[in-house]
This record gives structure tokens, C-alpha cells and sequence, in this order.
């Protein structure tokens, strides 16, 4: 019987976009607790451009399928999986620790990594949320523990993920100061912020601080633009720091005051999330999906023949979200 194929966006090794290949490769075969999924869509985040390029190394087996969020339907269903033919479904953690990825025809997908999609949904827009959301869903409720009356500060307001950061923190009844550009701010007060500052302004820092003024509760700059003084000086005490996506080095920072005032400071990337919070996260994120939505803005929808493009787009700075329709 000869070997069923399908198209996907692969690279051999790592190395820049244009080593993005899209030709046909052999169709995988799930196993008993795993399910075969007929991707409808796929989107690309700032670290599958890490992956790829081998800036955030993790075991890639060769050929290797770029990018790790999906919409789809379920093609086939290993005998242990709990799935079945024809259901919708997504996923948001592939392409990372020798997982293949999402940019194909077709995916296989753990059966613990794969979660029901709730009816009448956008695929379109539902793909481009699912990483930022359970970044945000996972910084805010596991990472910086917030409660109800505490005051954010959120930075890159209006990015992919401060902008959901902003959505689930004012959920959460959180006050929340957002950092954005001044052109964005109406749409930040839209999303729920209680006060916006212009990220820009070399005032900041004493923006943040008229408006709360005994410090936030958490300090979280989404961008990976964090000045760590600056946050040491405008969280509160016993306040918490998020570092995500940091991309600069930090010098001759003055580590007393986060001795004194009980400061926490908190890596953390999703990469590393387990298979039980990735759950949760995915929790948090049908209720919304079933509900009210998360409002992200989708930049570029491209064909599965483009997904070099894309990683281009995201490396450039793309604002908005990058999805991938493979062709049918």
C-alpha cells in the first residue's frame, strides 16, 4: 500500500526563514493515545522563530514541522485518545521538545495536548489567540498570582499578548494600568484598562506612579522591553516582576530593593508549561472562546506556501497575529 503523503512547511536543520521548505513528506501515523488532526488553521508565534533558528535549542528531528498552535478536525483517533473522527479541536503546544508541528496538512497531537473546540467558533480567529491567551492565562493565575483589587501594570498593551494580558486581568478584577503607544489607547481602555500611559514617554515611570501611587502589584511589560530598574522602582511591596520574552541583557541593576521590600522577580515561558497547566490554561480559554471571545488583532493570512513569510512578518515586527491556512 504505498505511503500516504501530505504538505508541510519543514526546515532539516536550524537556520533562517528562507530554509523554510513546503513540499510533501510522509503523512504521520498516530499512536494509541494520540490523534490524527486535519489542520484548518495554524499561526506563528515569536518563538517558533526562536526554534527555528535555533536561538531557544530544543530537540528538532529532521525533517522538522515549524510552529505549534492549530484549529482543526480530528482525522483519525488512536484507540486510548477519548477523541473521534470529526471532531474540532486545537492544540497550542507543538513544535518544541522533539514534537512535530502545526504548519501541515496534517498532525499528530498527544491526546493530553489536545483539547475540544467549543461550537460556532472562528478558526480563523480562535488560532490566533490560543498562544498569547494561555500565556497570559498562565503569567497572571499561575506566575504572578493575582487577586482581586490588585493593581497591573501591563506593558505592550496592545500586543498579541498584553492585549488578552489586559482582557483577562480586568476578568480577574484586577486594576490594570497599560503601557501603549498613544495611537492605541482607546482601544486599550476598550479592552479594559482602567488607566493608559504612552510607553513611549520618558516620563513613564512617574505616569505609572500618579496613577497608583503606592506601587503596582504586578509588573508585567509583555514586549520582552523590560527595564528591570524602572520595575524594581514602580512595584509595590511584596509585589511580583514577570520577565518574558527578555531579549536585552540587564547591567549594574540595584538588586537591594527587591531584598527589602520582599520583590519577587519571575521567569517564565510557556515552553516549559506542564501538561496540567496547559490544561488549565485551556480551560480559561474555552470559557472565553464559548463566551465573550478574546479580541486579538490577525495581521496576515497566508497559504501554507507563504509560511516563510510569516516567520518574516513575526521577526519584522508584524503587529497582529500570523496565520497559516494550509491548502486543500
Amino acid at each position: 500500500m504505498p505511503e500516504e503523503l501530505m504538505r508541510a512547511a519543514f526546515v532539516t536543520a536550524p537556520g533562517p526563514a528562507t530554509d523554510i521548505r513546503v513540499e510533501s513528506i510522509p503523512r504521520p501515523e498516530p499512536g494509541p493515545t494520540d490523534v490524527l488532526v486535519q489542520v484548518e488553521a495554524a499561526a506563528v508565534n515569536q518563538v517558533d522563530t526562536y526554534v527555528r533558528s535555533g536561538r531557544y535549542p530544543t530537540p528538532m528531528p529532521s525533517p522538522f514541522v515549524v510552529g505549534r498552535d492549530l484549529v482543526g478536525s480530528v482525522a483519525a483517533a488512536g484507540a486510548g485518545s477519548g477523541f473521534s473522527v470529526g471532531e474540532p479541536v486545537w492544540c497550542n503546544s507543538l513544535g518544541h521538545a522533539g514534537r512535530q508541528g502545526s504548519c501541515a496538512e496534517y498532525a499528530v497531537v498527544p491526546a493530553e495536548r489536545l483539547y475540544r473546540l467549543p461550537p460556532d467558533v472562528d478558526p480563523i480567529a480562535t488560532v490566533a489567540v490560543l498562544h498569547p491567551a494561555a500565556t497570559a492565562a498562565l503569567a497572571l493565575h499561575r506566575h504572578a498570582e493575582v487577586r482581586a483589587g490588585q493593581t497591573i501594570f501591563v506593558g505592550g498593551a496592545a500586543g498579541n499578548i498584553g492585549a488578552i494580558a489586559v482582557q483577562l486581568a480586568a476578568e480577574a478584577g484586577l486594576r490594570v494600568i497599560a503601557g501603549a503607544r498613544s495611537d492605541d489607547h482607546d482601544r486599550v481602555r476598550e479592552l479594559g484598562a482602567d488607566a493608559v500611559v504612552d510607553y513611549r514617554d520618558p516620563d513613564l515611570g512617574e505616569q505609572v506612579r500618579a496613577t497608583s501611587p503606592d506601587g503596582v502589584d504586578v509588573h508585567w511589560d509583555t514586549s520582552g522591553q523590560t527595564q528591570l530598574t524602572d520595575a524594581i522602582r514602580l512595584v509595590a511591596t511584596r509585589g511580583r516582576i514577570l520577565l518574558t520574552a527578555g531579549r536585552r541583557p540587564h547591567e549594574n541593576v540595584d538588586l537591594w530593593p527587591l531584598y527589602t521590600r520582599d520583590v519577587q522577580l519571575r521567569g517564565f515561558v510557556i515552553s516549559l508549561a506542564s501538561v496540567s497547566e496547559l490544561t488549565d490554561a485551556a480551560a480559561t480559554i474555552n470559557r472565553r472562546l464559548a463566551g465573550p471571545g478574546l479580541a486579538v488583532r490577525v495581521a496576515h493570512e497566508l497559504p501554507l506556501a507563504d509560511t516563510a513569510r510569516g516567520h518574516d512578518l513575526v521577526e519584522a515586527g508584524a503587529r497582529g497575529r500570523v496565520v497559516i491556512r494550509p491548502d486543500r
